[in-house]
């Protein structure tokens, strides 16, 4: 596949730096969609705001000790034309996964608006019998379609638990939703009809979570996070097109994560709804940061080095 050359892509690092294709084990795919957005938009954007942004990365990670890049080989593809309705773009992305996939490299997907989680799963659905989302955002998106879209992004995790994939193949999908603080009428009735599958840990609870209750529901399991940004506190990222008060923070969402990857194995994540924000580059970062510690978590068994208390 098409990747951007080093100082343009994920991290802008040298040449020196630089992998090829073939010797990375993680790949950032750009895939901007943005169709069915119905408040702010702009979400179009956000993959490329994203890759500029992490440029401005300090490498040196404290917490894992090392440079993650170094010890995982990070490349970028070329973001594709992309089909203008929504089930010719899942498709596409869902080709695009499944290619890294098959190579045995992890995919992180840069959005575009939330339906591109519907497509990027697909592969993982395929392979696993027992894979869990661990979710965050500040809506369920359990609706079953929204505005007459069935792929809207209000559906997006909706769509990943029903998918014909999953419907096929007998696929249990387990989800963990981390940050909720709005959700409609109808997407209670789902939830009270999937008690068994569906865990919400609402934003207005952080302070008497237990992770280690958050994360028994992903214990041994294979895991794809998703993150909505707007997960996060709207001081802390304004730059989405639905946002909602009484968010979490940076560290509420990063302990999660980092306890998910030592119980669990992280296959693959997205993140999306970035909306830049024209002269506020620290939304921007934001949203690059998390991709690189993501990144770091999930590949941080295989660094060979202790991990800084």
């Amino acid at each position: 596949m098409k990747t951007m050359t080093p100082g343009q892509a994920f991290l802008g690092l040298d040449d020196c730096d630089a992998v090829s294709y073939d010797d990375a084990r993680a790949v950032v795919i750009p895939f901007g969609l943005e169709a069915s957005v119905c408040y702010g938009g702009g979400t179009s954007r956000g993959p490329q705001a994203m890759i500029a942004a992490s440029h401005e990365l300090e490498f040196f990670d404290e917490e894992l000790w090392c440079e993650p890049y170094r010890e995982i080989g990070i490349v970028t593809l070329a973001e594709p034309p992309i089909a203008q309705q929504l089930p010719g773009a899942l498709c596409q992305l869902e080709s695009m996964v499944e290619e890294v996939v098959a190579a045995g490299k992890f995919p992180l997907v840069f959005g575009g608006e939330h339906a591109i989680t519907a497509g990027a799963i697909r592969p993982f659905a395929k392979r696993f019998g027992d894979l869990a989302i661990l979710h965050f955002d500040a809506h369920t998106d359990l609706r079953d379609g929204y505005e007459g879209e069935h792929y809207s992004h209000a559906a997006a995790l909706r769509r990943c638990l029903d998918d014909d994939v999953v419907a096929k193949r007998g696929t249990h999908i387990e989800l963990v939703s981390c940050g909720i603080r709005n959700i409609s009428v109808e997407e209670v009735s789902f939830l009270e009809e999937n008690r068994q599958r569906i865990h919400i840990y609402w934003a207005r609870d952080r302070n008497q979570w237990d992770v280690d209750e958050i994360v028994a529901h992903l214990k041994g399991k294979p895991v794809y996070v998703t993150v909505d940004v707007d997960c996060f506190d709207t001081s802390l990222m304004p730059a989405t097109g639905t946002p909602e008060p009484g968010g979490l923070f940076w560290d509420e969402v990063l302990e999660v994560i980092s306890r998910t990857a030592h119980v669990s194995t992280i296959v693959g994540a997205d993140i999306n709804e970035l909306a830049p924000i024209e002269g506020c580059h620290a939304y921007d970062f934001l949203a690059a940061k998390l991709a690189y510690k993501i990144l770091g978590f999930a590949f941080q068994s295989s660094f060979g080095n202790a991990v800084r208390k």
